[in-house]
């Protein structure tokens, strides 16, 4: 990805980066790394060939959280043998309150613990650091959209690009942690996005994937509310861009009107992820989700009137606090009548500072697990079934590179 010229020495301290979490924190990870490259560091693929360890860190599940501990746990050693090494933490996992101060406290070999709303500051911080002080920057306000504006980015080379549209959200679902660690939403203006995207065409990338924690409700926030219909209709209309992907939509703002628009652009790939997370009613105004069953199986059902050869794919959560077996029911008669061409399940984890984290009725691990399972179940027969319809088929593929 980043290697040296044969026959030059290695110029410059090294960094290692460990991303957890989603493709927000991949491409904040890009970010850094660019930010970092800029100060003359140089990527390295191991910790221990690297002067700056940065783990960018997730809290939407605490699976996430353990994995992140895990690791900060294991560079202990290192740190102790290379008393000179930096160690830094970043991401949603320091940025809840008082998670920052209580790892340094925990943890005496983290040099650096750097909150999401600081990562502008991430060259300052590290300067700091790496001079031996020890350094806790959590800022308690998200940063402006214009602070990120033209931030550097180490992108891997290949013909696919992740563009930030948003930052934040404010749909406030009960179980979600998200927006108390990225704050409210804030749109990026539609002419810097369409800049950034003509830059990565002009730098060999084919494919964009915009980002967003609610892709859909790009543009309520700016002047004349431009919407990602409009965005993505200027975005069809760059030159030598190929293919156009967005992530994550919510379907409470999803409407027919937008599935009309992407049906007429013809780089805007016919992949909709709608993340459904309950078939129940019950529970579904329980999580605050703002839609019922009815509304979402009548989103997917004219998606696929309008492009029959859509892909449509979805987040399902088990064992929501109060959910029981007719609420769980309910969510496998959803996975039956919609038909996922994929699902990504998972079991429903208490995160600190939610609403659902204190409601009555918590569903006990195994029965949780016992009901992931039987999801899974009735899930992989119908993504089977859905690829083996394809079979004999042509279609359009982008290659990115040899296949393994």
């Amino acid at each position: 990805m980043h290697a040296e010229r044969v026959g030059e020495a290695p110029q410059g301290p090294a960094y290692h980066l460990i991303t957890f979490g989603c493709q927000m924190n991949q491409h904040d990870s890009e970010v850094m790394g660019g930010m970092l490259e800029a100060m003359g560091y140089r990527p390295v693929d191991t910790p221990e060939q690297a002067d700056l360890v940065l783990i960018n860190t997730c809290c939407v599940r605490g699976s996430a959280e353990e994995r992140a501990y895990g690791r900060i746990g294991q560079l202990k050693a290192l740190k102790e043998k290379r008393p000179g090494l930096v160690l830094a933490v970043a991401g949603c996992m320091v940025q809840q309150d008082g998670a920052a101060r209580a790892l340094l406290d925990r943890h005496p070999h983290v040099d650096l613990v750097l909150g999401t709303f600081d990562l502008p500051r991430l060259p300052e911080l590290v300067a700091r650091a790496a001079a031996g002080e020890r350094v806790e920057a959590v800022s308690p306000g998200p940063v402006s959209v214009e602070a990120r504006e033209g931030l550097p980015a180490a992108r891997a080379p290949g013909v696919r690009a992740w563009v930030n549209i948003t930052y934040g959200c404010d749909n406030l679902c009960s179980y979600c942690v998200v927006p108390l660690v990225r704050g409210p939403q804030r749109s990026r203006r539609l002419g810097d996005i369409v800049c950034e995207v003509e830059g990565l065409v002009e730098r060999g990338f084919k494919e964009v994937t915009l980002l967003g924690q609610n892709v859909n409700a790009y543009g309520r926030d700016l002047p004349g509310s431009p919407g990602l219909a409009d965005l993505l209709t200027r975005l069809n209309r760059v030159p030598g861009l190929l293919r156009i992907r967005f992530t994550t939509s919510h379907p409470r703002d999803f409407t027919p009107k937008l599935v009309e628009a992407i049906a007429g652009l013809d780089k805007v790939c016919e992949h909709f992820h709608l993340p459904a997370q309950a078939g129940s009613n019950r529970v579904l105004a329980l999580m605050n989700r703002g839609y019922d069953r009815e509304h979402y199986l009548s989103l997917v059902a004219h998606i696929r009137r309008v492009m029959p050869l859509a892909g449509v794919t979805t987040d399902l959560m088990v064992g929501f606090p109060g959910e029981g077996e007719e609420d769980f029911q309910d969510t496998l008669d959803l996975v039956r009548r919609a038909e996922f061409d994929a699902a990504f399940t998972f079991i429903y984890s208490p995160r600190p500072r939610t609403p659902a984290a204190g409601l009555e009725g918590q569903v006990p691990h195994e029965v949780k697990q016992e009901r992931l399972e039987r999801l899974m179940a009735v899930q992989y027969p119908i993504s089977l079934a859905r690829n083996q319809a394809l079979v004999g088929s042509e279609v359009e593929v982008l290659v990115e590179g040899p296949s393994a």
